[in-house]
């Protein structure tokens, strides 16, 4: 599988991605942002809708950026009709300016406090909106879509359709995803060379982030656990850090996501901290490995859910289990499929087929039974025509520190 790197190799950039990343506002390329608009359309016909608003609040609502360039803020609602310019509407008027430069392609005006709702609306009857003729992308709030449905009817979702398209990765988006790959994985290079005795998780996750923020990254999460190995309390990281201090004997384990705007890799390792592993969490290590292997063996185009979660089963016949999901599509979103293991399902098996193009983390969070004792190994994937790439570099290795 290509893409890790040895030990004393450090994380690098092709030029043409160090030229993506050099841009003052990094674009795709008009054909790229044509595909996307083609492929809404299309999903616009098939559910009868002849208009979509798309919503986000509160930096969620990837749909908004998908198809504007816009990475959402406090909020943005864009209506879209094919064959007419987008109109967008945000919420500060001071992000107005910023807006109107990224969203080259939309028409951005003020949506006014919390209410961008409103103006999208009195658009779309500009535009002539008939009843039952409206689709939504989006987190769209209660109130917001009672005021949408009373002014047009049954208001068609086409956030699964949404979610499909994003599940297949265009070479655009795979190299926006290298970059946001590659600044997680300085976050890793940067553990290993700066984790220590009497660091607190607070510091670590200073150090995670200054190891990309310089270049351009911003932190989409950096979850973080550490416990004794001789004395273990903790399984899987946690979503927000504490005051303890790392302390000589200490297991270290990190799940780190750094955006290149709305793409970020997501990679996660484990450490032994001024000590050698002990017996438990080497065989814990051991058999995240080998569930690793045999999980990124099997998938591939026509691989099934089914077929992946029966390639888990080393965990369980090791006699541990999972707490974390083990695969899930990434890029976009916390996207489908989400697989948990034999021990620990994450819901009913849908019924998918692996497709290449997806982008998916493998991450089996092995644990034991008890949930005291547990290591992080894992992450982003590209599923090619053969099996999978990994965007990442950093070699998957149990590091000492």
């Amino acid at each position: 599988m290509a893409g890790t790197s040895s030990s004393n190799e450090k994380p690098a950039l092709s030029p043409k991605l160090q030229a993506l990343l050099d841009q003052d506002v990094p674009r795709f390329s008009e054909a790229e942002m044509q595909r996307r608009r083609r492929a809404i359309e299309q999903a616009m016909a098939a559910k009868g809708v002849d208009h979509l608003v798309v919503y986000g609040a509160d930096r969620s609502g990837g749909g908004v950026q998908w198809l504007t360039g816009w990475p959402v803020t406090t909020e943005a609602a864009v209506v879209v009709t094919p064959g007419r310019r987008d109109a967008m509407y945000v919420h500060y008027f001071n992000h107005i300016p910023l807006a109107r430069r990224i969203a080259k392609d939309a028409d951005v005006d003020w949506g006014g406090a919390g209410k961008a709702i409103e103006p999208a609306i009195a658009e779309l009857k500009r535009r002539g909106a008939g009843m039952n003729r409206i689709g939504i992308i989006g987190p769209l709030g209660y109130a917001a879509h009672g005021a949408l449905s009373a002014a047009f009817g049954t208001v068609a979702d086409l956030n699964t359709d949404y979610i499909r398209l994003r599940m297949i990765k265009s070479e655009e988006e795979l190299d926006w995803l290298r970059i946001g790959a590659y600044f997680s994985d300085l976050a890793i290079v940067a553990l290993r060379a700066q984790l220590k005795p009497g660091l607190s998780e607070l510091e670590l996750g200073d150090i995670i982030e200054r190891a990309y923020m310089k270049l351009g990254g911003t932190s989409r999460i950096h979850y973080m656990g550490v416990t004794p190995m001789g004395d273990p309390d903790c399984c899987v990281p946690k979503q927000y850090p504490s005051t303890r201090k790392v302390r000589s004997g200490d297991v270290f384990f990190t799940e780190i996501s750094a955006n290149f705007w709305e793409y970020s890799g997501q990679v996660l390792r484990t450490f032994a901290v001024d000590a050698e592993p002990t017996p438990l969490y080497r065989e814990l290590h051991a058999v995240a490995e080998e569930a690793f292997a045999s999980v990124t063996a099997v998938l591939r185009p026509g691989a099934t859910a089914q077929d992946v979660v029966a390639a888990s089963g080393v965990i369980e016949k090791a006699g541990f289990t999972t707490c974390d999901d083990l695969v899930h599509g990434y890029g976009g979103g916390y996207l489908p499929p989400v697989l948990g293991s034999q021990s620990r399902p994450a819901g009913p098996l849908p019924k998918l087929t692996f497709e290449a193009g997806m982008t998916v983390v493998v991450q089996p969070n092995v644990i034991t039974r008890d949930q005291r004792a547990g290591v992080q190994l894992g992450e982003l994937l590209l599923v090619t025509d053969t099996g999978v790439e990994s965007l990442h570099q950093v070699p998957r290795e149990f590091y000492r520190v």
